[in-house]
């Protein structure tokens, strides 16, 4: 089923990637390695494509527009399919997540479930292309007409997605994409290349028509800035950081925007919060998948009357996850995703006990391992408490009441998640309200899920929201049709 992508040589899998429906049709002889982080040894390769491949990728997308001609029926027919062949070949896609990224093989399986029941919502997803009708004798000026408000697709959908969750991140953008009658060209981050590789190859088997799907491989300078820039991409969406962020609004010209970037989740604990389930919460929040995750709590903000006593919650909690060898059953949290991730990591601890944060527990590193850590005392002029993490470290900041845990909360340029601890709904419901980020939970760690919820990042966190059916709102254009009666 999937002997076709790669070919082998000296234990390497040499992998192709799809353009216009062949799987060996780049021009570029180019190589990118693929490291697998806990051994930092190469494993794979995928192209290093050029801009004439991306240029390839896009007209194919753009010629295959009658797509968009495809029954709704029969969309849904070929994402369901595609889910059955996900599900029955789950344990080998789980396995190359966890090769490529790192991540605890209990979680890459948790991911292609994630991803396979996000393909079985598909029906509920595609109700928001149903349209509305709008009666116009509510207004004077349009008392003998009625409207017809119709979602059309867009054209050709850049999809860029990070190496955190290679396989559900694309996946969650591809999947609304073409429910909607899009094309789509999608290049995953170099780092973790494979996932959508496979989810491509499972499409196809599924029905997908050649052309519909593209995928293009390699580094951002060579091959995102052609692909956001080119005129014949109608949309973006992208999950990553904010700085990339950034940069594709500057080149990308007049299209439409969707952009999921960093995020600094803060979870404020008050007086009268469970500090076990307190302490549970925020331990997963920090350290699954490494705490390389835009919703990751990334600092505790807590009332001074029950700090101590919940640090000591957190430290017994986090004894829990055990680092090392991702393929090692036991193992809560694996290597981060590369050095560059790691020493940024380590700098922020290292500015952090340099400016009097106190480190309870971990702090050290063995190869691409972060220890998970916890540190006390940190303050708001510290790095680690204003900039994303991105690793398994917990930054415990004390407040004298929820005033300021809200105001500290707010001060970030971030504004993609926050959550709450408390017994008090109302108090929750009130401060839940002046926080400036796009989700707030109230209880829980911050955890997307298939996107039942609607989410999505405010101030520096990006624009637009992501979910079931609210991603087909960000990959459609409404037309409408105003009828005159006669």
């Amino acid at each position: 089923m999937f002997r076709n992508l790669f070919s082998e040589e000296d234990g390497i899998r040499h992998y192709k990637i799809l353009i216009n429906g062949c799987w060996n049709c780049t021009v570029s002889g180019g190589k990118i390695d693929v490291y697998n982080p806990y051994t930092w040894k190469v494993f794979a390769s995928v192209p290093a494509c050029s801009a004439e491949d991306v240029t390839s990728a896009v007209n194919s997308a753009k010629n295959h527009s009658e797509f968009a001609k495809f029954k709704p029926v029969e969309r849904l027919e070929i994402i369901e399919k595609t889910a059955q062949i996900m599900s029955e070949n789950l344990e080998e896609i789980a396995s190359v997540i966890t090769m490529e990224s790192g991540k605890p093989l209990s979680v890459s399986r948790g991911e292609v479930k994630a991803t396979v029941e996000r393909l079985r919502l598909a029906p509920q997803e595609v109700r928001a292309l149903y349209g509305e009708y709008l009666p116009g004798e509510w207004i004077e000026d349009t008392a003998n007409k009625f409207a017809i408000v119709l979602r059309k697709p867009l054209g050709v959908i850049a999809t860029i997605s990070s190496f955190n969750y290679p396989l559900y991140i694309a996946a969650a953008k591809i999947i609304p994409a073409l429910l909607a009658g899009n094309t789509v060209v999608a290049k995953p981050a170099s780092d973790t290349p494979l996932a959508l590789i496979y989810f491509a190859r499972i499409l196809e088997l599924a029905g997908l028509p050649a052309g519909a799907l593209n995928i293009v491989t390699g580094s951002g300078k060579d091959v995102g800035d052609v692909l956001v820039s080119s005129e014949d991409v109608s949309a973006i969406s992208f999950t990553g950081s904010t700085a990339v962020g950034e940069h594709i609004a500057k080149i990308a010209g007049i299209k439409k925007l969707h952009l999921e970037l960093g995020g600094k989740a803060a979870a404020i604990v008050l007086k009268d919060a469970d500090l076990k389930n307190a302490a549970a919460q925020i331990v997963r929040g920090s350290f699954r998948n490494s705490g390389q995750r835009c919703d990751a709590v990334s600092r505790v903000i807590a009332v001074k009357e029950i700090k101590e006593k919940l640090v000591e919650e957190i430290l017994a909690e986090a004894e829990k996850y055990p680092s090392g060898d991702p393929l090692c059953d036991k193992t809560q949290v694996g290597p981060l995703i590369n050095k560059k991730a790691l020493i940024n990591v380590e700098e922020l601890v290292d500015d952090a006990v340099s400016s009097g944060g106190r480190i309870l527990l971990g702090g050290k590193s063995s190869g691409l391992v972060m220890e998970p850590t916890v540190i006390d005392n940190v303050n708001p002029s510290m790095r680690i408490a204003k900039e994303e993490i991105f690793g398994p470290v917990i930054p415990i900041m004390t407040v004298a009441d929820h005033e300021e845990a809200v105001a500290l909360s707010n001060s970030s340029e971030y504004g993609l998640d926050s959550c709450i601890f408390t017994e008090n709904i109302n108090l929750a419901l009130r401060i839940a309200k002046q926080l400036q980020d796009g989700s707030v939970t109230v209880n829980s760690a911050p955890a997307h899920g298939v996107g039942h919820f609607p989410f999505g990042g405010n101030k520096k966190s990006g624009l637009g929201r992501e979910g079931l059916g609210y991603s087909i709102d960000e990959l459609t254009k409404l037309h409408t049709v105003i009828i005159t009666e006669r």
